[in-house]
């Protein structure tokens, strides 16, 4: 099968095209035009269908199938986008809680470092349960990075390793600055025991949530599924209800701006996420031609989303 390679301007990739047998899947294309060019690894490489007259957007080629699944002759046409240098994503998952887990403690072990008023500080039992509850939170997500997510992709653009740590290593810092100072003033004992109780409870839901996610789908199956059990019953993305309520809870231990500010920050972007999680599958489960109805449910914080 000839395959002509273009641009999304129209300039013709590969000049001639490129020969490929029959049976070659799109994988195939992949590593053929690597060749071609060792900067277009296959991770930076993504192949379109030309875009169709309507207006519609145009298909994408699954690297799993075969070049034929997309034409009915001996040649096929498609779009090269260079998708840019990529890195795989545990390696931006790790330093990208990494980064507070090292942050963080550092205004806890070396306040003189960053306080004027750290020879009058006298550690507070609220600030040693803050450093734990930080520190077993992203431990809790490398530990999950490796052995719990599974990723539709492998990689992502480089520039998002730049992007995500400076979102989570600057809040890092602007939450432990506050925490831990000299002359921060703790809340109640009480207030102190529901905001970690209802942290932790929330960390160990998180925990399951993310188990059921992994576990909707084999490695061998792919596509969406209906996630189903424990809040998933009432709610689309219960993983992200159960991380904002676990922020909640450090922050009513903790009560500082910062930590506010952080957990509103995370909960507006989980929020788009879960609302385009919901209405892709709500799409997708239509209740049509065979396929299961997607069932009434909240988004992500009921009962107000």
């Amino acid at each position: 099968m000839k395959v002509n390679v273009f641009s999304r301007s129209g300039k013709e990739i590969v000049k001639g095209g490129l020969q490929l047998p029959d049976e070659a899947s799109v994988a195939d294309l992949q590593k053929a035009l690597h060749k071609t060019n060792k900067k277009w690894y296959p991770a930076r490489q993504r192949f379109t269908l030309p875009a169709p007259a309507s207006g519609a957007k145009p298909v994408v080629l699954d690297a799993k199938k075969r070049l034929a699944d997309y034409s009915t002759g001996t040649t096929l046409d498609v779009v090269f986008k260079d998708l840019g240098p990529q890195i795989g994503f545990k390696t931006v998952f790790f330093w990208e809680y990494f980064g507070p887990l090292v942050l963080y403690s550092l205004f806890y072990f070396f306040p003189q470092v960053f306080y004027v008023d750290a020879p009058k500080r006298k550690l507070k039992d609220v600030q040693t349960y803050a450093l734990i509850y930080w520190t077993f939170h992203y431990t809790k997500r490398i530990l999950e990075t490796f052995f719990v997510h599974r990723f539709s992709h492998g990689t992502m653009p480089l520039q998002n390793l730049f992007r995500n740590c400076g979102y989570y290593w600057t809040f890092a810092a602007f939450v432990s600055f506050f925490v831990n100072h000299p002359l921060y003033t703790p809340v109640s004992d009480t207030q102190i025991k529901i905001g970690f109780g209802i942290a932790i409870v929330n960390q160990l839901s998180n925990l399951y949530c993310h188990i059921i996610l992994r576990n909707l789908r084999s490695d061998a199956s792919a596509g969406y599924q209906i996630p189903k059990g424990f809040l998933f019953n009432f709610i689309t993305c219960a993983n992200y209800t159960t991380e904002i309520t676990a922020w909640l809870g450090f922050n009513i231990a903790t009560q500082s701006v910062a930590g506010y500010l952080f957990m509103l920050a995370g909960a507006m972007q989980m929020a788009e996420w879960a609302l385009a999680k919901h209405k892709r599958l709500v799409k997708l489960f239509d209740g049509k031609e065979g396929r299961p109805k997607y069932p009434r449910r909240w988004i992500m914080l009921p009962p107000i989303f």
